[in-house]
């Protein structure tokens, strides 16, 4: 006859490379049918030689956070859907990655080069709001998204402007930038406008118009701000065709994912000939 042990039975999960297990909460359980299961399957991990041990879950399971924090778990990460929970199990030094810490964010120098207009906004909320500062249109980028994706969905978004992605000309951190914890990444991107014809997105932003570089650059919050002066320089000097940036390269990872490197913009240009040039001999 079993023991009780063994008559529990262990939650299911799935082994990763660094020997941990991920357990995905699917089905309602009772809290201390839950807490007999995973103290018999931190049991059984032990003895496996297992160390991260990671818990998914759901929304619909929020009942359970308290019996898995009593046995030792955290919290990792949250998501609309559902809560994650990790605990290292092992005697050796915890190897638990930190939650992601970085927000990437982008400004759009999008330059008329037959007027040398820049395209700014004023907004309607946020740390600009009854400042009277014409800035260039910022945003997000989203979870998968690419920067030079990003920038240009950002600035058709908030001013109706569909424009081309050319170049990242700077990047800057700001750290505990985000909920006063999360360190906000920036790239400050130039774009080419294929339209002008000016749509504001009225939930967002208070005006949208184009603007001279110079008047843009001697707005008085640019000469007393630091940043924003340092920033403002370099998309004048952009604009005056002074200054080169950072370029993408379309390439794939090794297992076949697409992906993007960004480097100087002369460069991007001779990598691209010499593999067209590779492809066309093939």
């Amino acid at each position: 006859m079993g023991t009780r042990a063994q008559q529990i039975p262990l939650l299911e999960g799935e082994t990763d490379n660094y020997d941990g297990v991920t357990v995905t909460m699917v089905e309602p359980m009772d809290s201390e049918v839950f807490t007999e299961s995973l103290r018999a399957s931190l049991s059984h991990w032990r003895e496996e030689g297992k160390k991260g041990i990671w818990i998914k879950l759901p929304l619909g399971l929020a009942n359970l956070v308290e019996a898995a924090v009593s046995e030792g778990f955290r919290y990792h990460h949250a998501e609309p859907e559902y809560l994650m929970l990790v605990s290292w199990i092992s005697e050796t030094p915890d190897t638990i990655p930190a939650n992601a810490s970085h927000v990437v964010g982008a400004g759009a120098l999008v330059i008329n080069k037959n007027t040398k207009e820049v395209l700014v906004v004023q907004e309607r909320s946020g740390f600009f709001k009854d400042k009277n500062v014409w800035k260039l249109p910022t945003g997000v980028i989203n979870e998968g998204e690419d920067i030079w994706t990003g920038v240009a969905r950002e600035v058709e978004e908030e001013t109706g402007i569909i424009a081309d992605f050319v170049e990242v000309l700077a990047f800057r951190q700001s750290h505990k930038a985000i909920l006063k914890k999360k360190t906000d990444m920036f790239f400050l991107c130039v774009l080419s406008p294929r339209s002008y014809d000016i749509t504001e997105q009225k939930s967002e932003i208070l005006q949208a118009k184009w603007m001279p570089i110079q008047e843009y650059v001697d707005q008085p919050w640019n000469k007393k701000n630091e940043m924003f002066k340092f920033m403002a320089n370099i998309c004048q000097k952009k604009c005056e065709e002074e200054y080169l940036g950072f370029a993408i390269v379309p390439t794939t990872t090794s297992s076949g994912k697409e992906s993007f490197i960004y480097c100087n913009a002369d460069h991007a240009k001779r990598l691209k000939v010499s593999r067209d040039q590779a492809s066309a001999s093939l």
